[in-house]
């Protein structure tokens, strides 16, 4: 039974739909990281870590290049950077430290660990 409306079949406006959202996501990572780039050029990654100074809530930034060491770079590209990702994702929650990574667009909570070298996870607990 063919389609007798003017509306696409469902299973072709899925398709169109699917591809709308790719392109839309494709845009919004390229655009992202050219903004980067421009804060500071070289960046791939930035990290952000909530932290108190003098019992005021401020965040910590750290912009990253491709070998993963941290940028040598100003307080105001930080600002603009943090400033950034915050209007990207209005709704993340930015009371935990977090990561995005310009080459998938993706900003993921950042779960702090120590190495398992280091033996902390296993080491016992102490009592008092």
């Amino acid at each position: 039974m063919q389609n007798q409306g003017t509306h696409p079949a469902p299973r072709a406006a899925q398709a169109i739909d699917g591809a709308r959202r790719a392109r839309t996501r494709t845009l919004f990572v390229d655009v992202m990281a050219r903004q980067l780039h421009a804060i500071e050029p070289g960046t791939v990654r930035v990290r952000t870590v909530p932290v108190l100074v003098d019992d005021r809530p401020r965040t910590w930034v750290e912009l990253v290049d491709v070998t993963g060491r941290p940028i040598a770079t100003t307080a105001a590209n930080c600002r603009a950077a943090r400033n950034l990702l915050r209007s990207a994702f209005p709704s993340a929650d930015w009371t935990r430290p977090r990561t995005y990574v310009a080459s998938t667009g993706e900003l993921a909570v950042d779960v702090l660990g120590a190495p398992a070298e280091l033996g902390i996870d296993t080491a016992p607990t102490v009592t008092a």
